[in-house]
């Protein structure tokens, strides 16, 4: 008997031991741990599944698990799960200040050979722009979101993208981000052009944009 409940404490200590690191090690990736991640710790699919069906760990999706991930608030999630990718279209005008409400669906570019799978989550949405390489990483900067850095394109980059692309963009954001670059005293005209020559919307600047200037 006094084995039995020995052994029964040891297994809770175990137990116990595995969700501390667990938990550690969530915490150092920012919110979000790979599966691989979770191996590092000597943990196997079967305990993560345990894990899981208790409640204790989340899956958010294929290959990744949090803590609390539905409390967590969607800026604190998207750096961490798309490090590789970059803000556009309407996330970038937010982001860069031209909506003054976020979009409801988060627009990230990333590149062309990305796995599909990586977008296929409940929460947050997202919406993947596959991109070419070169393409990708024109105009690219970073800032703060929470506490993790993130890429969005420069302003003048992100115009002429979402020219190029208006037909996939919501009509009332394309105008209001229009309008405030226009108004935007740190804008920089030749860098806009250089943009609108690389991304082959010289015409549409000069039409949609040149006559405010």
């Amino acid at each position: 008997m006094a084995e039995e409940k020995k052994e029964r404490l040891s297994r809770q200590e175990k137990k116990e031991q595995q969700l501390e690191a667990i938990r550690k090690l969530i915490e150092e990736k920012g919110g979000v741990a790979k599966t691989s991640e979770l191996y590092t710790l000597g943990l196997d699919y079967r305990v993560l599944q345990r894990f899981v069906e208790e409640g204790t760990l989340e899956r958010i999706k294929s290959g990744y698990y949090s803590l609390g991930y539905r409390k967590k608030s969607e800026e604190e999630i998207i750096p961490v799960l798309f490090p590789d990718g970059v803000l556009c279209m309407e996330s970038g005008l937010y982001y860069q200040g031209y909506l003054k409400e976020r979009p409801y669906i988060w627009s990230i570019a990333v590149d062309k050979n990305t796995s599909k799978s990586r977008f296929k989550m409940d929460y947050p949405i997202v919406h993947p722009y596959y991109t070419e390489t070169k393409v990708l990483e024109m105009g690219v900067e970073t800032f703060d979101m929470n506490g993790q850095k993130i890429k969005i394109y420069e302003k003048e980059r992100l115009i002429c993208d979402c020219l190029k692309y208006e037909d996939k963009l919501d009509a009332d954001s394309l105008k209001k981000g229009l309008l405030a670059f226009i108004k935007d005293e740190e804008k920089d005209i030749a860098k806009l052009m250089m943009y609108a020559r690389e991304r082959r919307v010289v015409e549409k600047v000069r039409n949609r944009i040149g006559v405010w200037l």
